[in-house]
């Protein structure tokens, strides 16, 4: 058991006063508990709590001035006859036909206008409801003024109805007095199905051993004694318990007592709500417990989901693609002149994928906005990781949760599973690769080959014109010599020599320079790709935390009574 069922009050509330705000504080701690779990644990074990809001805030709303007392029992027990004799009329039916009481009978005390809309929750009919007040009494009943005492039907009838009337009643009432005789105060019926489960609500339990009358003076004391080791079993310890006898006015004095005490408190309906809630509590003590959840997941769990999603969104294919477009578009701009133009015909490999492309690159240019990139989908081994690293996630998020929990942490890591492919696609499409603007040395080592080239482009013009002059016999000029080797032919190779040292110069500078662009562009799809599952899996998964923390904290404030 948790710390929070140990701080549920068992203790006797019988000579103790119930403060109603700080009853209604657990109240709306319940409240706030069921808020919490709304959505998370099945609703089948938040029934009792559900209905412990709605009952406790009609029955406080209704009247806090009249107490209600069921007087429940068996066949035969004489419940009618005490309903009668703490009546002084004849209200009830009593006989011999069983069973007797077949629906419920309700006298009140006082004036029955205040007391309506409380019986009409209760579900007494107009018909089957009594005033105690009359003219003659004087002030004899003025002591038992704003009691509502109910005759419930049998809680052993062969009519099922019966039983499921006094089960429904048992619910509402705020005082109950348990009537047994002397034949079945032992009965099982009676110990295992209602009394014990009481055991919370002693503080408004009340047991009376009825038709004490048949007993003889020797036998009372040892009956009583035996009721009392099976109340005591059954929980109950410290409950009243007295022995009565509808037959003689002297036999209903102490069981009056008790009425008239509970009356003048105005506490029944306090304690018994606030047992109530002890019971709801520890009911709900098991689907939160005491544990602290961390934050989140762990690093190795977070890390693991990081690299199960790169690969689902394709960040190694994008990231070759950008290693492969920068080496084609630093050979485009520091290549030979004359074979650009190659180059150029050649796609980008971003492209491919539906990526930004060059700079200046205008054609289609919404597509990278608009429609969904070209990257590969998963393969089944990549969605099959992706899987685990999110059930991972829920797993260790969920460690040292109780067993009604790591459901629900695990739905809400998978809540928008079907909802990554494209976020991560947009993801991928949004990044900046950091291939959007050209590197300053591309332009010198460009304009570099164009001077090479054109050079070369000189010297074989200035070769071209030479040997024209003499085909057509014309005087050839006189060409420089630079060394031993004339100046055209000396800017013809000398051009062509110079561009390939210097694409040969080039080639390992710009392999250098595509992986530094892979692994800057990995590290940006990377983090963005986080930041979905983060939004995706682990936000929905702190959610649940959240909520559970929400939960524990309510429920720890409603067991504080």
């Amino acid at each position: 058991m948790s710390n929070i069922a140990g701080r549920v009050r068992e203790v006797f509330r019988g000579d103790q006063r119930v403060d109603a705000d700080a009853l209604i504080a657990r109240l709306d701690a319940v409240r706030r508990f069921l808020t919490a779990v709304d959505g998370l644990l099945p609703d089948g074990d938040l029934v009792p709590a559900h209905t412990l809001v709605e009952r406790a805030g009609t029955r406080l709303a209704l009247s806090r001035d009249h107490t209600v007392v069921a007087l429940a029992g068996a066949t035969g027990s004489g419940k009618s006859s005490l309903f009668n004799a703490l009546a002084r009329l004849e209200l009830s039916p009593v006989g011999v036909r069983r069973p007797t009481t077949g629906v419920t009978h309700a006298c009140v005390w006082g004036p029955l206008e205040g007391a309506n809309h409380l019986l009409d929750w209760i579900g007494v009919l107009p018909r089957h409801r009594f005033v105690r007040e009359s003219a003659l009494d004087a002030d004899d009943e003025t002591a038992l003024h704003g009691l509502i005492l109910l005759d419930l039907p049998d809680f052993d009838s062969v009519q099922r109805s019966h039983r499921l009337e006094v089960d429904r009643l048992l619910g509402l009432v705020d005082q109950v007095v348990w009537v047994v005789d002397p034949q079945k105060y032992a009965d099982r019926v009676i110990h295992d199905s209602y009394l014990r489960e009481f055991h919370r609500h002693r503080d408004v339990t009340v047991v009376v051993l009825n038709q004490a009358d048949r007993l003889s003076p020797a036998e009372v004391p040892r009956v009583l004694d035996d009721l009392r080791r099976l109340l005591d079993t059954d929980g109950l310890t410290g409950v009243p318990l007295l022995a009565t006898t509808a037959v003689d006015p002297a036999g209903m004095v102490g069981l009056r007592d008790t009425m008239e005490r509970t009356v003048a408190e105005r506490q029944a309906a306090l304690r018994r709500l606030a047992g109530d809630v002890d019971t709801v509590v520890a009911g709900l003590d098991q689907l939160v417990g005491s544990a602290r959840p961390a934050g989140g997941p762990d690093d190795t769990a977070v890390n693991g989901l990081n690299r199960a999603l790169a690969g689902a969104a394709g960040v190694p294919a994008v990231t070759e693609a950008v290693e492969r477009a920068y080496r084609h578009r630093a050979g485009a701009a520091t290549g030979w002149p004359v074979v650009r133009g190659w180059r150029r015909l050649r796609p980008d490999p971003l492209r491919r994928l539906h990526l930004p492309g060059p700079p200046g690159d205008q054609s289609d240019p919404a597509e990278s906005l608009v429609a969904a990139t070209s990257v590969p989908d998963p393969t089944a081994a990549q969605r099959s990781a992706l899987g685990l690293a999110i059930r991972a996630v829920a797993d260790r998020a969920a460690a040292d949760l109780p067993a009604a929990w790591p459901g629900a942490v695990t739905s809400a890591a998978r809540s928008r599973l079907g909802d990554l492919p494209d976020a991560l696609d947009r993801t991928i499409a949004g990044t900046d690769l950091g291939l959007d603007r050209r590197p300053v040395w591309w332009r010198a080592v460009g304009g570099v080959q164009w001077l090479v080239t054109l050079a070369a482009v000189v010297g074989l013009g200035w070769l071209v014109l030479g040997y024209a002059l003499r085909v057509l016999g014309l005087p050839a000029l006189d060409n420089p010599v630079v060394g031993a080797v004339p100046l055209p032919t000396a800017l013809l190779l000398g051009g062509l020599l110079a561009g390939l040292l210097v694409a040969a110069l080039t080639r390992p500078v710009v392999r250098w320079a595509a992986r530094r662009a892979r692994a800057r562009a990995e590290q940006r799809l990377t983090a963005r790709v986080a930041q979905v599952g983060d939004e995706y899996v682990l936000t929905p998964v702190r959610i649940v935390l959240g909520s559970y923390a929400q939960a524990r904290d309510a429920l720890r404030d409603a067991a504080r009574g």
